[in-house]
């Protein structure tokens, strides 16, 4: 029982951060709207059938059963549609619609603050959830403090997992490095980062090396003397390299048997937007491979193969995966609120970048047809021609239905697959 409520809280967090990211986004829009005098006739959060409504002035404010988007309804946002709106309003005591008040006739500048408005409150939040991360929480990092002595060293690529009785012991184990003692220089260096030890005992070239390290309070200075060993080449991800014939890459590196432990380090805020901008640029190649991905996602859902842990998934994947983490035992509870913030902030970063996509119904579609137009009339002013007037709205409406019928089949292809294929983390 206790496991199912933890599932439930970590569901439930999902939920709550998807509908406030939501309603930041639809505020983005609804502002600036109404600064520019745009009426805004409804302002709602969800799709559906409405649980609650109230209004307050001109607009309708209200929740929908279905939290998986929203939308602020602006007066004129296609101009063929508001003239047919117009021409419609044969009622006498109805309220005048008031034409300039309408989103087209806002100039470009004015449309393209009102539609970025949105994508700019997701960017804003998934900064915020990424300084949480970062600088309140901090990163795994290794760290100069050592958790493990090797025995003995073992090449890369040796078939043997365990050190002989009559194996030479490592360095390290020879030197009385214990587990538990933090570096802190290497030859009279101070150093600060498991990077500079490394570099420290590698530049060694089989020399002794004098190593100080701290445990319990006290200082030491231990000799050692690395020793050459072949190691496999990483990648910055810590990914294994692979050479043509995909065969690991090794290199010849000095060592002494040291495993460094992993804390987590906070970060500067100097971090927090280069690590924004990494996400968005993940988000943005993983759009581009899509149909790709969705073909992956097609073979997975339909065949033996199994899921990638960094490909698409649908909301209903990602409260799935939230409430697994929750109920998690082996997770600690830090973790557990750093992963949980960190589906948050990747949230946000896919609502920004997705958004920004150039197809209607989208606001980069928006965004991009009123940058068209405003060519179109710079154009036909500079060569003297009529004013050709606001886009043709009408004219979209086809691509507009075929994105939504896309889009709305990869988001079943995509829900149906972590239903009878989810994306599990813990194996």
């Amino acid at each position: 029982m206790e496991t199912f409520w933890a599932y439930l809280v970590g569901v439930l967090v999902i939920v709550i951060g998807l509908a406030l990211s939501i309603g930041l986004h639809e505020l983005g829009h609804f502002v600036p709207a109404k600064l520019f005098g745009v009426k805004v006739s409804q302002f709602f959060i969800g799709f559906g059938k409405r649980i609650w409504s109230v209004k307050r002035g001109e607009t309708e404010y209200g929740v929908k059963l279905i939290p998986l988007g929203g939308y602020v309804s602006m007066q004129g946002m296609y101009a063929d549609a508001f003239k047919d709106e117009q021409e419609a309003q044969t009622e006498p005591t109805s309220e005048p619609i008031d034409e300039k008040r309408s989103f087209f006739r806002l100039k470009t500048w004015q449309k393209l603050t009102v539609m970025f408005g949105g994508p700019f409150m997701n960017l804003v939040l998934a900064v915020v959830f990424y300084a949480i991360l970062l600088m309140g929480f901090g990163m795994p990092q290794y760290t100069t403090k050592i958790s493990a002595v090797s025995e003995c060293l073992v090449s890369a690529g040796a078939s043997q997992t365990e050190c002989d009785p009559a194996a030479t012991p490592s360095p390290a184990m020879a030197a009385g490095l214990e587990a538990g003692d933090t570096i802190v220089a290497i030859d009279g260096q101070p150093v600060s980062e498991w990077s500079q030890v490394q570099s420290a005992i590698n530049a060694s070239a089989g020399k002794q090396i004098e190593i100080s390290v701290i445990n319990d309070g006290a200082e030491h200075t231990l000799t050692a003397t690395p020793a050459s060993m072949e190691r496999y080449v990483t990648d910055d991800a810590g990914k294994v390299e692979v050479d043509a014939s995909g065969a690991p890459v090794t290199e010849e590196a000095w060592m002494i048997g040291l495993t460094p432990a992993v804390e987590n380090v906070p970060a500067p805020a100097s971090a927090v937007l280069p690590a924004v901008g990494e996400n968005v640029s993940q988000v943005f190649n993983m759009i581009l491979h899509l149909p790709q991905r969705m073909v992956e996602i097609a073979q997975a859902a339909f065949g033996s193969e199994e899921r990638d842990v960094n490909g698409p998934i649908s909301v209903l994947g990602v409260g799935r995966v939230a409430g697994e983490v929750a109920a998690a035992d082996t997770v600690p509870a830090v973790a557990k609120a750093q992963m949980l913030i960190g589906m948050l902030a990747s949230l946000n970063v896919a609502l920004f970048v997705f958004n920004l996509i150039p197809l209607m119904p989208l606001d980069g579609g928006h965004m991009l047809a009123a940058v068209y137009e405003s060519i179109r009339r710079g154009l036909a002013k500079l060569f003297r021609k009529p004013d050709p007037g606001p886009v043709n709205a009408a004219k979209l409406v086809p691509i507009t239905y075929a994105v939504i019928a896309i889009f709305g089949g990869m988001s079943l292809l995509l829900i149906y697959a972590d239903i009878v294929k989810p994306i599990n983390l813990f194996g």
